[in-house]
């Protein structure tokens, strides 16, 4: 390498002189000899790249539970026999029902007291509603007694033996010849009789 430096100056020298005015000192007409420049230094540079972090996902895992199946168990009521009650029969001897305990005739203008269905007493005269204060048919249930009982509706008019069956209608002692305000009419004795023989809840019917 130096070699081939020194011989290029050389011919550098040589042609200075043959272009040059002449004159001179031939040393200073040398241009400086190109140094070398020193090799340049590359410095590698190191990166560090980070290493890649993968995150794993584990699956959502969906638990549907079953629904547990409803059973629906078939009733275990029994249907009940539909009763129906047979209707009484009549009462032999009278207009009314074996069911009654006192039966009262408004046509034939009688009554009667019964047990089990059968006459104990009667047919006994009767007066009953006259026109405005009619005594009405139906069945009814002895509600209450008064053995002296007096009228708060007519003027405190005796009614003795009274035996109510249908609010402000009894059987009591009464005239067989006047008609009532809606009562049923007894004589003396008949009606101690229906007041002994009839109590509270027994049946009365009352017939056209």
């Amino acid at each position: 390498m130096r070699k081939v430096i020194l011989g290029v100056a050389a011919v550098a020298v040589g042609l200075l002189s043959a272009c040059g005015t002449g004159g001179g000192d031939t040393a200073a007409q040398v241009p400086a000899v190109l140094s070398t420049a020193p090799p340049t230094t590359t410095t590698a540079t190191s990166t560090t790249v980070a290493p890649t972090t993968t995150t794993t996902v584990a699956p959502t895992t969906t638990t549907t539970k079953p629904k547990p199946t409803t059973t629906t168990k078939p009733s275990t009521t029994k249907p009940k026999p539909t009763t129906t009650k047979p209707k009484p029969a009549p009462s032999p001897g009278t207009p009314c029902t074996t069911d009654a305990d006192a039966c009262i005739d408004l046509s034939a203008n009688q009554s009667w007291l019964l047990e089990d269905g059968k006459v104990v007493y009667g047919p006994v005269p009767i007066t009953s509603g006259r026109p405005g204060y009619l005594t009405p048919p139906g069945t009814f249930k002895v509600q209450w007694k008064d053995i002296d009982h007096k009228s708060s509706e007519f003027n405190d008019a005796p009614m003795p033996y009274s035996v109510f069956f249908n609010s402000g209608i009894a059987f009591h002692q009464g005239s067989l010849k006047v008609k009532s305000h809606g009562c049923i009419h007894l004589s003396n004795a008949a009606a101690k009789t229906f007041y002994n023989g009839l109590k509270v809840g027994d049946v009365v019917q009352v017939v056209k």
